[in-house]
């Protein structure tokens, strides 16, 4: 599992680049759909502010409340990797559905 701090850069990584492309779609195929465009580039921050708070969650139980230490570090083990996979899963779900928005703003070459 990465660190806490490598998982919010990779956040940050990603929701920068999609704004990024938004922006450059935005000038080179955006015209009239300015709106729709920066709706999309507020999504993405709200996307990364999101995904950034889910990152940093933390185990609410003590060594004291297990029998011995192996359960206790089992318990929290599996505690981060739900999280994580929660965490995974929401991002992917909501980047597939920015670049779905992104995808029907592009002009068709029909």
């Amino acid at each position: 599992m990465a660190s806490k701090r490598q998982i919010k850069k990779a956040i940050m990584n990603a929701c920068g680049d999609i704004a990024g492309e938004c922006i450059f779609a935005e000038s080179a195929f955006g015209a009239g759909k300015t709106e729709e465009w920066d709706s999309i580039i507020i999504d993405t921050a709200l996307l990364q502010q999101e995904a950034i708070n889910r990152v940093s969650n933390k185990f609410d139980k003590k060594v004291k409340d297990f029998a011995n230490r192996k359960e206790y570090n089992k318990a929290r083990r599996a505690f981060f990797k739900q999280c994580e996979k929660e965490l995974s899963e929401y991002f992917r779900a909501e980047v597939e559905n920015i670049a779905k928005r992104m995808n029907e703003l592009m002009p068709s070459n029909k």
